[in-house]
């Protein structure tokens, strides 16, 4: 048995949400699932091994509002997916405004009973 030793709980993203990068201001991939301190991006760009990034994606509120959240993030590690063009990485966050991540830890508190 394998047993999760994050110290953050992660919530699976069933429908898609693009992430961007803001620096380049193009569409990086979407997330795979996402916690208060990190994330792991399904790229559909490459992406660079310890690198910084400053990432936007769009959760929903709970009035249903797309809600911008935007955070600094270091690449901890990447692996090819098996579809071809694609790539999993790690991300943890680095910085997040304290608004949005009160909206994030809400929506990964929520559950996917929430959608």
């Amino acid at each position: 048995m394998i047993r999760e030793f994050r110290r953050a709980r992660r919530r699976n993203v069933p429908k898609p949400v693009t992430v961007f990068d803001l620096m380049t201001e193009q569409a990086i991939g979407r997330l795979g699932n996402v916690s208060e301190s990190g994330m792991l991006l399904i790229a559909t760009a490459p992406v660079v091994d310890d690198a910084l990034y400053q990432l936007r994606f769009h959760l929903r509120d709970e009035r249903g509002q797309d809600v911008p959240i935007d955070v600094g993030a270091h690449l901890l590690w990447s692996a090819q997916a098996n579809t071809p063009g694609q790539a999993f990485a790690g991300l943890r966050f680095l910085t997040i405004e304290r608004e949005p991540l009160e909206l994030l830890r809400r929506w990964v508190n929520a559950g996917p009973e929430a959608e």
